[in-house]
């Protein structure tokens, strides 16, 4: 017998659908170790040897795993192919080799690495098995131990100088600087004063009109800076004359974008779907884990000879021939790190569609997701677009005296000529212009001159976060879910319309840290950690020695902030409210706190006084749909994401995610629907059955 070990449950369902009778196929669920959580777990005197030990909530998972293992004359170790998945593979093996050898048996142990769960695919990997790579699996675990050393040294400092409960990475804690300097650039940004003129007009009379800038006076750029710059030229527009002076006519072709890798997928996804990074990686995990798409976790660009086989055999059947390219398009991964040997993300089968797929334990959601990757695939392998761009130059002559000779006026429009691959991901072109030639004379229809200030830089979204992230080379693509998650949670930075805000606590923690710890802050020194875990991982440098060079200096400068570095204080908000518990005796005043799940009031005076009081926010002019009686409040998860319920819970229990509008009403009948549905999707991935209460029956005296 063939004993299959896999991470996850779904997987190993699967795989059991693919394999004999001879196979019995396991699921880890996860790790099955790690270090352990009341102690560093690393023995800095010893090269930074790591203590790991058994989760508790696996010691059913690994005895059965022990048990069918000491009836298996092979043991194919079929985990993720990355490093988290080959680290699960090593965890699980170590064990397991020390249990038979209590038990005097040495079946052999193999590695099946594959990147899509499709049955040829699984059984290629099972037939052909590699060795077990290890250079992953200490890129894994110097990754690992780097970050517990910055976790347990670093989070005591902020207790001490901070305040309790605070904690460190040292990835997040990067990111959370980006954050927070973002935050700064817009709290301290000063706007500038600029008007934009804009001319209306037409080739003829009973034509539509057309936009133009200007650009210019006299041949001197035009960029006027208040509005008594616009004052003569706006007197002169309706009167003047107008002529086309130029006009440039060229084609321009477009190429498709590459497929998704993990970075670009969550990019996409936070700004076609309005999705987070984690819930994007959650679904893509469901998706992999169901055979619908390639491993998600992946820096490349790189697509398989079968895979475009497959998508250009697609588009051959289902578009016409100047649709296909005469070769296939490669496309290569900016990163230097890239692992090209890994595919892109992309479908397992290109002719199932995102309809296809709705069912069971998949919802709209995963087709949603899908869909996009499906488009993104099939895609790349797409001819251009074409367009013809036309860009036009007009002269504007004055009727009357003014203080300018003439001004020029610009526009610019396209048509798209063929769509190419633009068929399956269309987007938005500029408005065609009308026919125009040199020397045409133009009407006049309006025009506008408008007051406008320059804009601070946008906050970040999940989308440009991660762009930012990939981009300075801080974590890695199958992090970034993480990365972001920790920080949100830690309530160092609050989504809120899907952007994010630095709060008081976060730009505290980010502000000491880069004074205290200026060179493990820097967004250089961090990404040079992630290229040598990256060598590491390539066989190029030695787990230990990355380990230590990082880890002496940080430790000195540790005992350094603790013994000089001087407490500092998180900002509050003042309500100029007397605290009710101590306000007559010692003066104490109510401020407005931030906490992990928000903001609170509490005393000025704490810890000398414990008082505390919740903040309700309340949605004005809004009343709950279901009970019509309730307040509509906003209120936290405790993943910290808000939704909204009703004040008289729990006598009304209505909670939605959604803002709910003015005037809208529930029935009781549709609300338990509702949850009737809500439940049923929780027993699908929890594999729960959804709890029903019965009605209790008194039992009648005989």
């Amino acid at each position: 017998m063939q004993l299959i070990i896999v991470e996850s449950p779904t997987k190993a369902r699967k795989l059991s659908g693919y394999l004999g009778s001879e196979y019995q196929v396991l699921a880890s669920v996860g790790h099955v170790r790690d270090l352990p959580k009341s102690e560093m777990g690393v023995d800095i005197e010893a090269d930074f040897e790591p203590k790991y030990v058994v989760s508790k909530d696996k010691r059913k998972v690994l005895s059965q795993l022990k048990t069918e293992a000491a009836k298996a004359d092979n043991i194919v170790l079929a985990t993720d192919p990355d490093r988290e998945g080959e680290a699960i593979a090593w965890h699980v093996r170590e064990i397991l080799l020390e249990s038979l050898k209590k038990k005097k048996l040495s079946p052999a142990f193999q590695r099946a690495s594959f990147f899509e769960i499709t049955k040829p695919a699984v059984l290629a990997a099972i037939r052909d098995p590699v060795q077990l790579n290890m250079s992953l699996v200490h890129a894994q675990q110097a990754r690992r131990i780097v970050d517990r050393l910055v976790g347990y040294e670093v989070s005591p400092v902020l207790w001490r100088k901070i305040r309790r409960g605070l904690s460190a990475g040292r990835v997040q804690s990067v990111a959370l600087r980006l954050i927070v300097e973002r935050e700064k650039k817009i709290t301290t940004f000063k706007p500038d004063e600029y008007w934009e003129v804009v001319v209306v007009l037409a080739a003829g009379a009973k034509d539509e009109g057309f936009s133009t800038h200007v650009t210019a006076i006299d041949g001197k750029m035009y960029s006027p800076s208040k509005e008594a710059d616009t004052i003569d030229l706006v007197a002169a527009i309706p009167s003047a004359t107008y002529e086309v002076m130029e006009v440039e006519k060229k084609e321009r072709k477009n190429s498709s974008y590459p497929p998704f890798s993990t970075s670009t997928l969550q990019q996409a996804a936070a700004n076609r779907l309005g999705w987070s990074s984690k819930q994007t990686m959650r679904i893509a995990q469901q998706l992999y884990e169901e055979g619908l798409i390639t491993y998600h976790r992946t820096d490349s660009f790189n697509l398989s000879t079968q895979a475009l086989a497959m998508a250009r055999e697609y588009i051959a059947k289902n578009f016409a021939p100047e649709y296909l390219p005469a070769k296939p398009q490669v496309f290569r991964s900016k990163s230097k790190n890239a692992q090209e040997a890994h595919e892109a993300i992309r479908v397992t089968g290109v002719s199932k569609l995102s309809r296809d797929i709705v069912g069971g334990r998949l919802t709209q959601q995963h087709a949603k997701l899908y869909d996009l990757i499906w488009r993104r695939f099939v895609a790349s392998q797409m001819t251009q677009a074409r367009y013809d761009q036309t860009s036009v130059s007009i002269t504007l002559t004055p009727a009357v005296v003014t203080s300018f000779k003439t001004a020029t006026l610009k526009t610019t429009g396209s048509i798209l000529k063929f769509p190419g691959w633009r068929s399956l991901l269309p987007a938005g072109d500029d408005a065609p212009l009308p026919d125009l030639d040199k020397g045409k004379a133009l009407l006049y229809q309006k025009h506008t001159a408008t007051q406008k200030f320059t804009q601070p830089p946008a906050r970040y979204n999940d989308a440009s976060l991660v762009k930012e992230l990939e981009k300075r080379g801080i974590g890695r693509p199958s992090t970034y879910a993480s990365i972001i998650s920790v920080i949100v949670d830690r309530g160092y930075v609050e989504r809120t319309d899907k952007r994010f805000f630095a709060s008081p606590v976060g730009i505290t923690v980010a502000d000491f840290l880069k004074e205290h710890f200026p060179v493990f802050m820097e967004y250089q020194f961090t990404a040079e950690m992630e290229e040598d875990l990256d060598r590491i991982a390539r066989g190029e440098k030695e787990w230990r020695a990355v380990v230590g060079a990082f880890y002496k200096p940080f430790h000195k400068r540790i005992d350094e902030v603790t013994d000089s570095a001087e407490r500092v204080q998180v900002p509050v908000e003042k309500t100029d409210e007397m605290c009710p518990d101590c306000g007559k005796q010692e003066q104490g005043e109510i401020v407005i706190r931030s906490g992990k799940f928000g903001k609170f009031k509490s005393c000025s005076r704490f810890p000398e006084c414990k008082y505390t009081e919740n903040i309700v926010e309340k949605i004005a002019g809004v009343v709950c749909p279901l009970c019509q009686k309730g307040e509509v409040i906003v209120k936290n998860s405790r993943w910290g994401k808000s939704f909204f319920g009703c004040s008289t819970y729990p006598k009304c229990d209505w909670a939605s995610w959604k803002k709910p509008e003015v005037g809208e009403t529930m029935t009781k009948e549709d609300w338990a629907i509702q949850q009737a549905a809500r439940a049923e999707r929780r027993a699908k991935f929890t594999k729960k059955k959804p709890v029903v209460k019965k009605k209790s029956v008194k039992k009648k005296k005989l």
